[in-house]
């Protein structure tokens, strides 16, 4: 990992950088002027507020390490903003959405178990000393921790370096091309969010549900719709970070008792405190999208819970350093094609049963980004399809150990050949 002092350390500072990085980008795709309406035709809004951070990170003016925005931003900002995208949402219409967002789901799991053994196979028969390697640093073995953070999460990682012995220092390279990899596919998938009917029209998908749920909620939010006041704000805000402080009062409580007295259920994440923090502030919202609170979208819940969201992206982009590459391409190289093996699997059974690019899209992230990313692309799409990222998140982190450990069967199953 780079090594140097970033430019800019103080993170008040950083904070204000992104959040000019932010405001620059969404006054720029509003403007009339036609090189900024002809540029975000081409570009997302959501990739650069995404990608320009990462970019100040790889060049050393902001060091996303360094700096405790992301953790700050996932803990308390991700579960308000959840909190506030599901109090318009319409649960009846998300249950309509039919199976095929579960089946690309596990769809992309298998691609992620089943795609690291074939892009180590491939790789060793060009460069075979990849294999060379012997004990703690054995490359299969730290690729079975990036099985665990791709089909699970940090935990399911965390897991899969103690079932399988890799080194700190391989370990270390590891989480390099975890993140990066990882971070680059995101934003592959935030330039797909911005086309979906082009790439839907080309696999002759059916998204009618996912059209008539936006559909739905975009009239619910137009019949309610008002100016809001100090008073609809201030409540807008009060419910979504009090629903996150319930939420990391659980968290707190239930992951260190599950922790120390059911360990047996440590295989499922139920000891992680953000599992916990992600479930409740999710839960919550969607238990006041029954009350009257529903009625604070029309002074704008949903745009502030945005608000909060694009904060967070521009905290995960600034976490990426693409000089990393640099350090061990050969590594980069497994990574890369792992992922498209998996990306692969997945277009294929899209096309066969017709699912629409959100589900590709939503069930890849679920896998490879987890509970702090799938929200994003979901909200990408449209910001009131946010808890169906969450749902397969949350689902990834039940089947997480399962898929890692048998993707480092199989990877030590190739090593040994």
């Amino acid at each position: 990992m780079r090594e140097n002092i970033p430019l800019v350390s103080n993170d008040a500072v950083v904070l204000a950088i992104l959040l000019a990085i932010l405001g620059l980008v969404f006054y720029t795709s509003s403007s009339k002027h036609p090189f900024f309406r002809q540029f975000y035709r081409i570009v997302p809004t959501i990739l650069l507020c995404y990608f320009v951070p990462a970019l100040l990170n790889t060049f050393g003016v902001i060091s996303g390490e360094d700096s405790g925005l992301y953790f700050v931003a996932s803990r308390y900002l991700l579960p308000a903003s959840l909190v506030l995208l599901t109090l318009s949402i319409d649960l009846k219409g998300i249950l309509k959405l039919g199976p095929k967002a579960v089946i690309m789901f596990f769809a992309g799991s298998m691609g992620i178990v089943v795609g690291g053994p074939l892009a180590l196979w491939v790789v060793s028969w060009f460069v075979p000393e990849v294999l060379g390697t012997q004990g703690a640093e054995e490359t299969w073995r730290g690729l079975a921790t990036i099985a665990g953070s791709w089909i699970g999460g940090s935990a399911n990682q965390t897991s899969m370096l103690e079932v399988f012995g890799a080194s700190p220092a391989l370990f270390s390279q590891m989480i390099a091309v975890d993140v990066i990899v990882a971070n680059v596919w995101m934003a592959v998938l935030l330039y797909g969010a911005g086309i979906p009917d082009k790439i839907d029209r080309f696999f002759k998908a059916d998204n009618s549900a996912i059209i008539e749920l936006q559909e739905k909620v975009k009239k619910y939010r137009e019949g309610i719709m008002r100016i809001p006041t100090l008073s609809d704000t201030m409540a807008i805000i009060g419910l979504g970070f009090g629903v996150t402080g319930v939420a990391h009062l659980v968290g707190d409580s239930l992951g260190p008792y599950v922790r120390q007295n059911h360990p047996s259920l440590i295989q499922y994440s139920l000891d992680n405190t953000f599992f916990w923090i992600v479930i409740v502030a999710t839960t919550g919202g969607l238990l006041l999208s029954f009350t009257r609170a529903r009625n604070l979208e029309g002074a704008g819940a949903s745009r502030l819970g945005s608000v909060l969201l694009y904060v967070l992206v521009a905290t995960i982009g600034m976490q990426m350093d693409l000089a990393a590459v640099l350090e061990n391409p050969l590594f980069f190289l497994i990574g890369m094609l792992w992922m498209l093996f998996h990306v692969l699997l997945m277009l294929g059974i899209a096309y066969w049963i017709k699912a629409p690019f959100f589900f590709v899209a939503v069930g890849s992230q679920a896998n490879v980004g987890g509970a702090a990313s799938a929200p994003i692309v979901a909200s990408a799409f449209n910001p009131s399809l946010a808890p169906v990222g969450v749902l397969l998140a949350v689902l990834g982190y039940a089947v997480g150990t399962y898929g890692a450990y048998i993707c480092g069967l199989l990877l030590q199953f190739v090593s040994n050949l």
